[in-house]
């Protein structure tokens, strides 16, 4: 198919969706467009089987996407710039011990014990999966995603300081779980014994250092040359070339695009570029973004939903699923517990706060793109399934009852 076409239908089903959410079910919009895509693939696979022609027309579009490509490679350095450059910085500094722990030991945390837990709980209900492929699982579906994060607390009723660490923690952590997964997918290839210790250490360093540096340096550069304007196509268009740039020079170099565009956009956002108070340029490119956000959102989340088309074989899955939602909410809430344990006295974090930030840890299409980009493995239907079950568990069910569950955390303070 070709690809103004895949671009053009996938649109058209996205307005589609989210005219059909808003007119009737009126779900918050990203909740809504993923339960809509998961009902109407659920009844496309039910219908391809006694009427395939009636469903030729999603089916063909959903297997013409290359979801793992088209969100890691294109979309994510976009969503991640968005949300960056639009987070409050003052807040983030504030906020910038309970982020980076975290975002960091929190991630590593989180791998280890949804790995033990898989490993050694699973063969109880006739899962076998060996150890190294449990910490594998673990470190794509422990990274909160941080498009899933911003379109649901955005709509939500969370205290600021919890919105900020649950935000700024969902920006820095998928690049900690990328380098996780990269390690963790050579073990699996290469063997363990075949693991040179200095090769892990440089590609930490490379991945971190040079996303880091690349999206600062560039980051200002960009900064520069749109505050030296003020006609606002040309600041527009600074600003997407910044995005792009990046993402192809991440990709050239291997450093992490996360950090790269994350860092950027933190950069970008916290220094203004109004040239007078009669220029807004800087606010006008918040709207942009945030224009560009929650299109790029509606669209994701369309794909998402599709992509159940591709994973017939996920209805053999039900049991892996249903355990692996309960194993990764139980190391989400340790990963964080344990850390903040020994700050919240400074911090002012009570349990009722964790279970909150353990509830609001949502999976979305990073973790479904990992899965994908997987090889060929007898475990890589398995972990895909998995994945699916936790995005979509994640994104529908406690999506919709966060609100509930920060409102009896309120009563009960």
């Amino acid at each position: 198919m070709d690809l103004f076409v895949i671009i053009a239908l996938l649109v058209i089903v996205s307005a589609f969706f989210s005219y059909i959410n808003a007119r009737f079910t009126k779900l918050p919009g990203t909740i809504g467009i993923v339960l809509i895509a998961t009902i109407s693939s659920v009844i496309i696979l039910i219908t391809d089987k006694s009427n395939p022609a009636s469903a030729r027309f999603l089916t063909t579009l959903a297997k013409n996407i290359n979801f793992s490509k088209v969100l890691l490679n294109i979309m994510l350095g976009f969503l991640l710039f968005s949300s960056s450059f639009n987070l409050d910085g003052e807040k983030l500094k504030k906020a910038m011990r309970p982020v980076f722990i975290l975002s960091t030991l929190g991630v590593i945390l989180s791998t280890t014990i949804f790995g033990f837990l898989l490993f050694y709980l699973a063969p109880f209900f006739h899962i076998h999966m060996p150890l190294i492929y449990c910490f594998l699982f673990g470190a794509l579906v422990s990274p909160t995603d941080p498009v899933a994060v911003s379109a649901i607390i955005k709509n939500s009723k969370l205290p600021v300081h919890l919105e900020t660490i649950i935000s700024g923690e969902s920006l820095f952590n998928d690049a900690v779980g990328l380098v996780l997964f990269v390690i963790i997918l050579q073990i699996t290839q290469v063997g363990e014994e075949n693991i040179e210790l200095a090769k892990v250490i440089m590609l930490i360093v490379k991945e971190v250092l040079g996303g880091i540096a690349a999206g600062a340096i560039l980051g200002y550069l960009a900064q520069r040359l749109m505050k030296s304007v003020t006609d606002f196509q040309t600041i527009v268009l600074i600003s997407l070339a910044l995005v792009m740039g990046l993402s192809v020079l991440a990709t050239i170099l291997h450093f992490s695009i996360p950090l790269a565009v994350v860092t950027a956009g933190l950069f970008a956002g916290s220094h203004s570029i109004n040239q007078d108070n009669k220029e807004r340029s800087h606010e006008a490119l918040e709207k942009f973004w945030q224009l560009i956000d929650e299109l790029l959102n509606t669209i994701l989340f369309v794909m998402i939903g599709l992509q159940l088309i591709n994973l017939p074989y996920v209805n053999n899955y039900w049991v892996t699923g249903g355990i692996s939602i309960v194993m990764i909410l139980i190391a989400r809430w340790f990963s964080i517990m344990l850390p903040l344990t020994f700050l919240r006295h400074t911090l002012k974090i009570n349990y009722s706060n964790i279970n909150i930030m353990t509830w609001a840890g949502l999976r979305g299409g990073i973790s479904i793109a990992l899965a994908l980009s997987l090889p060929n493995t007898p475990y890589r239907h398995l972990i895909l399934s998995g994945s699916y079950f936790i995005v979509i568990f994640s994104v529908i069910v406690q999506g919709l009852t966060l609100n509930a569950m920060i409102n009896r955390a309120a009563k009960s303070t």
